[in-house]
């Protein structure tokens, strides 16, 4: 997708996504055969329900209908939520995943596997899992310090409101 076709879809794009209260993630444009596929990723503080994707599908097509946005061509709308193993690049993301256990890819070099605890400006406040029966220990990591990020799947951790009753 052109720079121009990605700032025109985001300007277009930005007002409807917003008025739902969701952040828009990304917009792909790809080809699928004849087809192309146009993919907008949105998300909230509190996820985004199926229902609340399906609206934004249709205000999304009917404003894409009145331009030529996405010019003559056949495409397939695709409106969703980012993926559990989408990486964390924007500082909301962090502190959408606080609570979670995250690994690290450090720009020094090696992996870090940790539960997000905190994060602020500058950084991630971490609680680092204890090996062999040692209790976890905490640790600061810069944003600068960070490579890449993403959230690792946990099949047998309770839910926040299983943990508070």
């Amino acid at each position: 997708m052109s720079t121009t076709q990605s700032d025109r879809l985001r300007g277009l794009l930005e007002p409807l996504v917003s008025a739902q209260d969701l952040d828009l993630e990304e917009i792909e444009v790809s080809r699928a055969g004849r087809r192309r596929v146009l993919r907008v990723i949105v998300d909230s503080e509190d996820g985004v329900e199926l229902d609340t994707c399906a609206e934004l599908s249709r205000s999304i097509s009917e404003t894409l209908d009145e331009t030529d946005a996405m010019g003559d061509d056949e495409y397939v709308l695709e409106v969703s939520s980012p993926g559990a193993d989408r990486p964390l690049t924007e500082h909301r993301h962090y502190v959408r995943a606080t609570g979670r256990l995250a690994r690290l890819t450090l720009a020094e070099g090696g992996e870090l596997v940790a539960r997000i605890l905190g994060v602020d400006d500058e950084g991630l406040d971490l609680e680092v899992p204890g090996v062999k029966g040692r209790k976890p220990t905490s640790r600061r990591v810069a944003f600068d310090e960070i490579a890449r990020a993403r959230v690792e799947i946990e099949f047998n951790r309770k839910d926040k409101k299983e943990e508070e009753a």
